[in-house]
């Protein structure tokens, strides 16, 4: 498979996939890191998100006709991306002040704190993959500590449906439980509430 245009480039498994790529990379790493630095705000961030962008793009082969849809391409990654890196910054900000609170003879280990964000990563992406009304009658009834009415009324849903939702999202909850368990990565006690009320926001 070869380039359509110089401009453009192409990433394929093709004997001359990494000239293309290089030609990719050369034609618009530059944009790329303009546009995510303006984006974020932060050059080193910027920096990394641009580089992961284009390891993302050398892993996954795709084919562009041209520059602009090379660029529409590259702008919509970034962008995904950027939006990753702000939730799980405000899941780790969550967390920190959570501890923050905590007497200090309770605070736990750096690597005990280190399992708690994977976790909460991993919860925030079982949340993501729900249904909407279900992720957020769960955070509201689990973490947020609403009634079932309270939940049914900001949901337009009857209180039944809310303690289906919630159901349904605590089996997904046992399920990555067990799988976290499984893989011997380690398990919060229990999701912070600072962190799960800062999940619903995002949903």
């Amino acid at each position: 498979m070869r380039a359509v245009s110089r401009a453009g480039g192409i990433v394929s498994g093709s004997e001359g996939a990494s000239q293309d790529f290089e030609s990719l990379y050369g034609n618009h790493h530059g944009w790329l890191l303009a546009w995510v630095n303006w984006r974020l705000g932060n050059a080193a961030d910027a920096a990394d998100l641009a580089h992961d962008a284009f390891v993302r793009l050398l892993t996954r082969p795709c084919k562009f006709d041209n520059a602009r849809h090379a660029r529409t391409y590259l702008r919509r990654m970034a962008n995904g991306m950027c939006i990753d890196l702000w939730r799980r910054r405000d899941l780790e900000q969550a967390w920190l002040d959570a501890l923050a609170a905590q007497p200090e003879p309770t605070v736990s280990s750096a690597e005990d704190q280190a399992m708690v964000l994977q976790a909460l990563g991993e919860i925030d992406a079982m949340l993501r993959g729900l249904p909407p009304k279900t992720a957020h009658a769960f955070v509201m009834a689990v973490a947020c500590e609403m009634t079932d009415q309270e939940v049914a009324d900001v949901l337009g849903v009857s209180s039944r449906m809310v303690r289906k939702y919630v159901a349904q999202a605590m089996l997904c909850c046992m399920q990555l439980e067990a799988r976290l368990a499984a893989g011997n990565t380690g398990e919060p006690a229990g999701l912070p509430r600072a962190a799960a009320a800062s999940l619903v926001a995002s949903q």
